[in-house]
């Protein structure tokens, strides 16, 4: 997290913005604060992209639909503005680092964790396709590490992306090293796209790096489409799995309902699930929404005294 810049908005609808979050492909994200002193997630759509009126009309049906995913393992979308200058959205703020950020603070997780890991995914995902939405966008940067588990964000909205300016310049939506064949050949997703991206998602918990190597994107993408993933350095327990879910046929992968078989957490098991170097960088993102907390109280608090006769 970062502090707001001078250019930063202070306010967006009910919500006043305390820091900086980060950033992607539809704007910036904040951490904010309802009235009530509840934190939240603001995301701000980029201006060049409130500026498209297709994009608009599919970011407020696509928020109506988020709107309707519950379970433990997403962060729930609690209000939006589709017709704001610009539009936002904001969900249930969740303390704790993407998986991006802890893999590159602290390298890969443990083998258990990572197993961990992929069983809250299959359970965000199929409470995402419960609702007949598909994620298209699942991430390392779009799934964030909590203490008592992961969480998916950002489904759903990336479909509000298709069809306008920025899709038509920028190319495919998507991450390359996680999107499937079918999504780079420009052809439709389902379900099975969001399972191959989750097998690509646990290779990189486990190792550090996609499967599909790096590079420029079209090599990503060429190796994506055409060549077998490298999981030498998936741990052998998970390394099945992940193969099946990286399959190239979307017919041939599994189901997120047996991904989660396969990998529920055992009853009776503790839910110190992290890493001492993760579950460190929890507690400074749980600290840090704290003192905004407590900041409020305090400018509220002087508030109504100056009101008292």
């Amino acid at each position: 997290m970062e502090p707001l810049r001078p250019e930063d908005p202070r306010q967006v609808g009910p919500y006043r913005l305390e820091r900086r979050l980060g950033g992607g492909g539809m704007g910036q994200v904040f951490v904010g604060r309802s009235r009530g002193g509840r934190p939240v997630a603001v995301k701000l759509v980029r201006p060049e992209l409130a500026g498209d009126a297709g994009f608009r009309r599919r970011f407020a049906l696509e928020v109506e639909a988020a709107r309707r995913v519950g379970g433990f393992s997403t962060a729930q979308v609690v209000d939006a503005d589709a017709v704001a200058d610009p539009p936002w959205l904001a969900t249930a703020y969740i303390p704790g680092p993407s998986l991006h950020e802890a893999v590159e603070a602290y390298g890969p997780l443990p083998p258990a964790a990572t197993a961990s890991l992929g069983a809250g995914l299959a359970e965000g995902l199929a409470a995402i396709h419960a609702c007949d939405l598909v994620h298209r966008d699942l991430k390392p940067g779009n799934v964030i590490l909590a203490d008592d588990g992961p969480r998916v964000i950002d489904f759903g909205i990336a479909r509000a992306l298709d069809a306008t300016s920025h899709s038509l310049t920028q190319g495919v939506i998507g991450t390359p090293s996680f999107m499937s064949p079918e999504q780079v050949r420009g052809r439709p997703v389902g379900p099975p796209s969001d399972v191959f991206a989750l097998g690509a998602v646990l290779t990189f918990a486990a190792t550090g790096r996609g499967p599909f190597g790096v590079g420029p994107a079209q090599a990503v993408l060429y190796r994506v489409v055409h060549d077998e993933p490298d999981l030498s350095e998936v741990p052998g327990g998970l390394a099945g799995l992940v193969a099946a879910c990286l399959a190239k046929d979307p017919a041939a992968r599994p189901q997120v309902g047996h991904v989660l078989d396969r990998l529920a957490v055992p009853a009776g098991e503790g839910t110190r699930w992290l890493p001492p170097g993760v579950t460190a960088m929890v507690a400074e993102r749980r600290t840090m929404v704290s003192s905004g907390a407590h900041a409020l109280e305090s400018e509220q608090s002087l508030r109504l005294g100056r009101r008292r006769p």
